[in-house]
């Protein structure tokens, strides 16, 4: 927040500015993970588009101990025809470093908190953060990939 009564002055920093960030919860669906099936590390996360197919929408931070072991008793390999079967996934927005990453069945959904910032309507720009496991919910309950804005959880 700028403090408007205050003159400006060519490279000086104003501490009277604070950056605030939003967060938001929502929901996706975990694709991807790396680590081990034992032991994830983080996840890549997805939703499906208007035609059915499960788009990446961005990756956690690393997972803290108690979030990954009550996620590896949830997780099983993907089969044959997993939607991203091939992909790469960066390790980070603007680099050519690769996740080593693991499909797996995209059926568990995740609560996950992220900021607002996102583009090609629905690609988060940082990491995400995992919130926990929605053993109540199904891929359907999911938000769409894309649309004009992003779908919130404050929003429906």
């Amino acid at each position: 927040m700028k403090n408007m009564g205050r003159r400006y002055r060519p490279g000086a920093r104003d501490r009277a500015r604070t950056r605030i960030r939003r967060r938001n919860t929502t929901e996706a669906i975990t694709g991807a993970i790396t680590g081990t099936l034992a032991r994830p590390q983080l996840l890549v996360l997805g939703r499906h588009d208007s035609t059915g197919r499960l788009r990446p929408i961005g990756r956690t931070v690393p997972l803290r101990p108690d979030a990954a072991h009550t996620l590896a008793e949830h997780l099983a390999p993907a089969g044959s025809g997993h939607p991203w079967t091939g992909a790469k996934f960066s390790s980070a927005r603007g680099t050519r470093d690769v996740l080593d990453t693991t499909l797996v069945r995209p059926e568990l959904v995740a609560e996950i908190s992220a900021d607002t910032s996102v583009d090609r309507g629905g690609v988060y720009r940082h990491p995400i953060r995992y919130v926990r496991l929605r053993l109540n919910a199904t891929v359907d309950d999911v938000p769409r990939f894309g649309g004009a804005r992003l779908q919130l959880r404050g929003d429906r």
